[in-house]
Formats: C-alpha cells, structure tokens, sequence
C-alpha cells in the first residue's frame, strides 16, 4: 500500500506540474502574442514536433521495457515451478531410504521460496526466507551428490535437474531487480514538462483557457509514468504477478 500510495503521488505530482507548465507556456505564447503578433509562431514547428517526437518515442520505449520485464518476471514463475517439479519427480531415482527426507526437504525449499515473495514488500523478511531457501539448496545438494554416487542414472538425471532448479532462484532474483536507471525516468519528467510549456505556448491564440485539453495531456501522461512505474515493481503496486504464484502453490499441494 505505501509504494501504490507512493506511485500515485509521484504521478499527481507529474499531472501538477504539467498543468503548470501549459499554464506558463500559454502565458509566455500570450506574450509573444502581444510582442509579434501573427509572427510570434513562426520557426517554431520543427522544435516543438522533435520535442513531442522525442517524448513519444520515450514513453513508448520505457513502457515497452517494463511490460517485456512484467512478462519476464511471470515466465519464470512458470519456470521455476516446472523445474522444481522435475527435479522433485527425480527424486525416484534415489535409494528407497533416502527418498522420504529428501521428499521432505523439497517441502521445506519450496515453503522457503513462497515465503520469500510473499514477504515483500518487506525485504529484511524477504532476504531472509532467500538466505534460509540457499542453505536449503547446499543441504539438498550435498544429500544428492552423496546418494547418488552409486547410480549412474541419478547422477546424469537427477544432478542436473537440481542445478536448474537452483539457476532459476538467480534468475528470479536479479529480475526482480532489473529496473531502468533512475536517470530514464528523469528524462522522461523533464520531456514531459517540456512539452506541457510548448504545447501551452501553441494554445495561447484562444483567449481563453482549454482547459479540457489541458487536462486530458496531463493526464495521458500522468496515467502512463504511474503504469510504467507499476509494472516495474509488480509484487507491490496495483498491476501484480501473484496470481502465477498459484502454479508453485498447487506444486506444494501436491507433494504432500
């Protein structure tokens, strides 16, 4: 609830300041108005169409990037899912008696793994069920390798399928991780108020405010910074990935 309050407040903020930004423009257009008349437009079109250009291609580019990265983030769910599955199936492969506590520590690992993502967005809780699941990890492979040095097929099945099941913690880790630099969003507010002050200079020819057109602008882009910005932390905002948590869930369900 705080980042959603946050987001939203980081876009009202962008809605505010474009709305000023057409008011100050509309004044400096008013301005030049009075200094020059018909002429006060001329030369100005190529600046203000690269301006608009410019911002275009910038919301369109970061919004492209956080839904491939949403994307991203809920095919490795399904991957991880898919691999713990595996290597928890292989399990067979092993000496009858090792079987029961092996079972029981994919249980143990898979607990761990929810809860790590469920902690959020409370990281100190979250390191901390990551830090508890890669102890796991050693745990469960020490026990493989030993139990498995006398079957050649455990070896070649089982021992890779745990080192898949492992990669994609790192995976899922560092994707949670992968945002834009701080910079990119910057730019895009400096864009975005940059062409609120052009576009308020091209409205100053009426004598009174479009104010429907003011706030339409504003809240185009307003609403698109908050999505982008939602969909590049999707385990906190409003546009979330829980719901493809259902399939590591279901696993859980089904090793009991």
């Amino acid at each position: 609830m705080h980042f959603t309050l946050t987001a939203v407040l980081v876009a009202a903020g962008l809605f505010a300041g474009v709305l000023l930004f057409l008011e100050l423009g509309r004044r400096v257009g008013l301005r030049r108005l009075r200094q020059d008349g018909d002429a006060a437009g001329a030369g100005v079109g190529v600046v203000e169409g690269a301006v608009f250009a410019l911002l275009g291609l910038l919301v369109a580019f970061t919004f492209s990037g956080a839904a491939a990265r949403f994307e991203d983030r809920r095919n490795l769910v399904v991957d991880e899912a898919n691999a713990v599955g595996t290597a928890y199936l292989r399990i067979d492969l092993l000496p009858a008696a090792a079987q029961g506590e092996m079972r029981d520590r994919f249980r143990r690992y898979l607990d761990a793994r929810l809860a790590v993502y469920r902690a959020l967005p409370d990281l100190k809780a979250a390191n901390e069920h990551l830090a508890s699941s890669n102890r796991m990890q050693q745990e469960i492979w020490a026990q493989s390798v030993a139990e498995s040095a006398d079957s050649q097929s455990a070896r070649m099945l089982l021992l890779p399928a745990l080192n898949e099941m492992f990669d994609i913690t790192t995976k899922r880790t560092m994707a949670a991780q992968a945002h834009p630099p701080l910079v990119v969003f910057g730019l895009l507010f400096v864009f975005a108020l940059c062409a609120a002050l052009l576009a308020g200079s091209a409205m100053a020819r009426p004598q009174s405010r479009r104010w429907l057109h003011s706030v339409t602008f504003a809240f185009a882009l307003a609403g698109s910074v908050y999505v982008i910005i939602d969909m590049e932390f999707p385990r906190v905002g409003l546009i979330r990935v829980d719901s493809f948590d259902k399939v590591l869930v279901d696993l859980r369900r089904s090793m009991e």
